[in-house]
This record gives structure tokens, sequence and C-alpha cells, in this order.
């Protein structure tokens, strides 16, 4: 192991090759690069067969030797020809700018880039949708799989923490739709219609948007940021490993209380909004509650109502299967948890809005207007 590296040069078949000895690690080689460095070509080859140790500068130095004399080396064990092949890759050169690219080519790459990506993303978002289709199914052929207390404790999550945030924001939603409308309408001398402003709004449209989102914010992100970190602890593969379902076990659950918890908040967000609007009203136009009241009954149609309740369980399915497919996607590292937890939230608020824009024109259409 510890022989100084040496070299011996021979003819073979009209060629001459070079047959290097020893060991070449950095404390043999001694004076054997500047021997190599007098040889002159042409030569055919570089046989290392008769090395006993090689590092990376004794392969640097052959593969270098062989380079400028233009030969190819034979012989030697798999090893070594696999560190001085290993080191021909390094003889590629490496810009230490980036090619210039023109504005154009880069936003263009950047659309499509863009575009790509929300397409793969929508096409595993159906395939998740499937998926937690086929783990329903299952659930309903055998009932006792079915994780009552996950449920159960996803409600208080879900809903009963929720109530303080989605109450402050559903009273002051009401306030600024009172305030900003008896603005506008006190023009015309309509202030009585702040109330069917108000009334057809909220329950139409803003008390279960804004708890969608809202939702989306809370729950969506949380259920990506959890699913993510077991991900990352490899506890997913454990349950997988142990013939739990984790569809079953983490998915069906949060879909569950999201889909049975939103039209709950979505009313209970409306009436607050409502009483916030009240509050507006006879505080800034001198309406009392009790005219408000029933003026909101003579305006407002149940159909707005139906039309809140029927949207909100479609938006819990969008919340929940955005949260819980961007948490399993997360396979890198603690950051992509935080990318993810992101991109659930953007996700889900998108496709709630783009959900509603069809609901609106839906409805519309049937005549629920």
């Amino acid at each position: 192991m510890n022989q100084a590296a040496d070299l011996a040069e021979e003819m073979r078949d009209g060629g001459k090759v070079i047959r290097l000895s020893g060991s070449l690690s950095v404390a043999c080689l001694h004076d054997l690069p500047d021997r190599l460095e007098t040889i002159e070509g042409p030569v055919g080859a570089i046989d290392i067969s008769g090395v006993t140790h090689i590092d990376t500068i004794g392969a640097w130095t052959v593969h270098r030797t062989a380079r400028r004399l233009d030969c190819v080396v034979e012989g030697g064990d798999e090893d070594s020809r696999r560190l001085v092949d290993m080191l021909s890759t390094l003889d590629e050169p490496v810009s230490i700018r980036p090619d210039h690219v023109s504005p154009l080519t880069r936003v263009v790459g950047q659309i499509g880039e863009a575009v790509t990506t929300a397409g793969s993303t929508l096409l595993g978002l159906l395939g998740f949708f499937g998926g937690t289709l086929v783990a329903s199914w299952s659930l309903i052929r055998n009932p006792r799989r079915f994780r009552i207390n996950a449920v159960v404790q996803r409600f208080e999550v879900v809903g009963v923490s929720a109530l303080g945030i989605i109450g402050l924001m559903s009273f002051l939603i009401g306030i600024v739709i009172a305030q900003q409308g008896s603005v506008q309408l006190r023009q015309f001398g309509m202030e009585m219609l702040t109330i069917n402003l108000v009334g057809r709004l909220t329950f139409r449209e803003l008390g279960v948007l804004m708890t969608a989102i809202m939702v989306a914010g809370r729950s969506g992100s949380a259920f990506a940021a959890q699913l993510g970190t077991m991900k990352l602890t490899e506890e997913v593969d454990a349950m997988r490993t142990i013939g739990v379902s984790p569809m079953e076990a983490l998915v069906l659950p949060r879909t569950m209380a999201v889909v049975i918890m939103m039209p709950l908040l979505g009313f209970y967000s409306s009436i607050v909004a409502v009483i916030g609007g009240g509050f507006l009203c006879a505080v800034s136009l001198d309406i009392p509650p009790i005219t408000f009241f029933q003026r909101l009954r003579e305006v407002v149609p149940i159909t707005d109502l139906w039309v809140g309740l029927i949207k909100a369980p479609v938006f819990g399915v969008i919340i929940a299967l955005a949260g819980c497919f961007q948490g399993m996607q997360v396979e890198a590292n603690a950051e992509e948890v935080g990318l993810r937890t992101t991109a659930a939230v953007v996700q889900a608020i998108f496709l709630v809005i783009v959900l509603d824009a069809f609901f609106a024109v839906f409805f519309t259409w049937v005549g629920w207007n």
C-alpha cells in the first residue's frame, strides 16, 4: 500500500504504453507527475493494473496525463476506474454567469411553467378527490372503521374555535355594508333600501364566502401543516405499514368535519352580519331594530338562505381537499411544509371564488335571483 509510485514505458502492438505501479496516493506520488509531464506522444494507453492504491490526487494525475496525450486508461480494479471516470466530468465548462435570456422569453417561460404547474395540480386534486370517494365508499361498506372521535375533534377545531373570529369579522362586515350602502343610497333618499342590501348580500353571498375564506386560512392551512409534518416524520408511512389507510384515518375525518360545519358557520356568519348591519342602521339611520327585522323578513326571500346553505358544503369540500392534498405532497424538508401550506390556502381561496362565480350564474339561470 505504501510502495512509491513508479512508471515504465513499453511498446505493444506498435504503440507505446505507460505502465503505472505502486501507490498513487498523495503521499507516494513524489516526482511521478513531473515524469509524466516529460513523456511525449503518441501513447496508446495508460495501464494502471499495477497500481495498489489510488486516491483523488492520483486519479486526477492519471486523467490529466491521459487527456494531454489523448490516450485511454485501462486496467485497474472497478473502484480505480470509477474514480478516474468520475473526474472526467470535471472537464465540462462551467458558466460563471447564467446565459442571457430576453425578458420576453423569460416571461413566456414563466407563464408556461405556471400553467403547467396549475394543470398538474388540478389533475392531482381531481385524483385526490377520487381517492376520497373510494375511501368514503369503503367506510360505507365497513362502518365500524369510521372514526367518530376524530370527526368530533375536528368539529371543535374547525367550528367551535372559529366562532369568535368569524363572528367578529361578520359583525364588522355587516357594519361596513350598511355604512357604505347608506352613504350611496342617501343621494337618492332611499336609506331604507340599506336593509335590502344588507339582508340579501349577507345571506346570499358574503356570509358564506367570507366564512369559506376564513376557514381556508385557519383550517385549510392547519390541515396542510399537520399532514405535511406527519409525512416528514414518516407517520403516514407507518400507518400504511400497519394496515391503516391514511385516507380513512386522516383525510376523511377532516373533510367530513369541514363539510358539516360550513353550513352552520355560514348561517351563523350571515346572522351576525345582519345584526351588525342592524346596529349601524339603528345608530346612523335611526331605524329601530324591530323595523329593521320586519323589513328584512319582507325583502329577503327564503331562496337566498337556500343558496348560501347549498354553496357552503361544496366550499367545505374544496377547502378540506386542498389542505389535505397539499399536505400529502410534502416530500423533501421542513421548508416544503411552509410552501405547501401557503399553496393550500391560495388554492382553496381561488377555487372557492371561482365556484362562487359559477354558482351565481347557475342560480340566476334557474330563477333564484
